[in-house]
């Protein structure tokens, strides 16, 4: 919620585009880190951990080939390192004594960051610790992360304490004392984690793991493991790290004042616009401000003050008016009482799931491209103006060929994302 309205209920900041590449295109935080491991010259095999309501964006913005660990459910830090852990072990086949490097993807990084995980990596392979913890020099007082006490000052050392999320007061003192930010980035040989989680977890394996996994107790794993662990390795890391979680820090690193249709006149002052609309937007005389655009909403707001969002966003009707899916995207363009009117976009050579809805009656217009739609085991080819129906009940789903715009009018008394079960026939398979 503090990066609304470009963040929303299945799309989390991770997935927001603003960082310009040098052929003029977006990517997203996930994008530029996964990009980054991508060029380790140690060959990283890349595996993300993740809800399953973040699988769709992935695979829309990362390829449907990256390799995912879904958790069912929300149980924090150690159950979902174990469950990514065993599944690196039972389902891809990886060593017990290969090494795993844990690192998060929305932190604003360059590249001495990615050339430090590859560091890190060979201090665990090495064997001189069971973890080994990146350690960030601090650049301020802050309150969002945990301190690591080294044990010394020099570039891997031992750990002598670990600090809970202090206040500003309570972190200038740390950091007085060599405290380093904790920013959840380690390392380790799989049957390290694998031993303790079975000292902890009674479980066969990864899938066993998977099915009791919503009965597992809500522990970081700090808590679980970190804390407890004598033969800790710090490494310290003094590259840039910054927490792109607010709109003033996500404004930061931005490399121009706007993303998309904008302008600002000459009297504007560090003013930022992000505008996700197919509409302009026009700033006059701001100063220090944030606008920022989207299916979802407007904002307009000091950037200090952008800080305190979250119990406006909790008081604003909450509908998701705008996801990216594996096989593309839709973005809500009509809401009317017994009606939905929604703009899809397909990527070519891919599909909707086969599926039906219960509660209501559904017509795509094909408005650009080629593809072919499956109505009840029926293929036909479609074009520009062509007209499809879809009472309530029938099997049905579109398939692109090239680029493909269509605009979906659901309709009925009852419309609820929910109304849809997914079959299997028609000659298609599950997207």
């Amino acid at each position: 919620m503090r990066l609304w309205p470009l963040s929303n209920d299945i799309k989390s900041k991770q997935f927001i585009k603003i960082f310009k590449r040098s052929d003029g295109e977006y990517e997203s935080m996930i994008q530029r880190v996964y990009a980054g491991l991508r060029k380790l010259e140690c060959g990283a095999d890349i595996t993300i951990a993740t809800s399953k309501s973040q699988v769709s964006l992935i695979h829309n913005q990362l390829g449907c080939d990256v390799s995912v660990c879904v958790e069912p459910c929300r149980r924090d830090t150690f159950p979902a390192i174990v469950l990514a852990t065993a599944y690196l072990h039972d389902v891809k086949g990886i060593a017990e004594d290969e090494v795993a490097v844990v690192c998060p993807v929305d932190p604003y990084v360059e590249s001495d960051y990615f050339d430090a995980l590859e560091k890190l990596g060979a201090l665990a392979a090495a064997g001189g610790a069971n973890l080994v913890l990146m350690g960030i020099e601090p650049t301020y007082p802050s309150e969002k992360y945990g301190y690591i006490i080294p044990t010394g000052r020099e570039p891997v050392s031992g750990a002598e304490a670990f600090k809970e999320k202090p206040d500003a007061e309570t972190a200038r003192e740390y950091i007085k004392n060599g405290a380093l930010w904790n920013g959840g980035v380690f390392a380790y040989k799989l049957g390290y984690v694998l031993s303790k989680a079975h000292e902890l977890i009674d479980f066969e394996g990864y899938e066993d793991l998977y099915e009791k996994y919503g009965e597992l107790e809500k522990i970081s794993f700090d808590y679980a493991v970190v804390e407890k662990e004598s033969r800790i390795q710090v490494m310290r890391f003094a590259g840039q790290w910054k927490d792109l979680g607010t709109w003033n820090t996500l404004t930061e690193a931005m490399g121009e004042c706007f993303v998309g249709p904008a302008m600002l006149d000459e009297t504007c002052s560090n003013v930022h616009v992000v505008n996700e609309l197919d509409v302009p937007i026009v700033c006059m005389g701001l100063k220090d401000a944030v606008v920022s655009a989207s299916p979802q909403g407007i904002l307009v707001s000091d950037k200090e003050r952008s800080g305190y969002i979250k119990p406006y966003v909790e008081k604003t009707d909450r509908k998701v008016m705008f996801a990216e899916k594996s096989w593309g995207d839709y973005k809500v363009i009509d809401v009317g009482q017994d009606s939905l009117t929604i703009k899809v976009t397909l990527k070519p050579g891919q599909k909707m799931n086969y599926h039906s809805h219960s509660r209501r009656d559904e017509v795509w217009t094909v408005i650009h491209g080629e593809g072919r739609v499956v109505i009840d085991g029926e293929a036909r080819l479609v074009g520009v103006g062509d007209v499809v129906n879809m009472p309530a009940g029938c099997k049905h789903t579109i398939e692109a060929l090239t680029e493909l715009n269509v605009i979906e009018v659901q309709l009925g008394k009852d419309i609820d994302v929910r109304d849809k079960v997914k079959s299997k026939g028609g000659s298609d398979e599950e997207a």
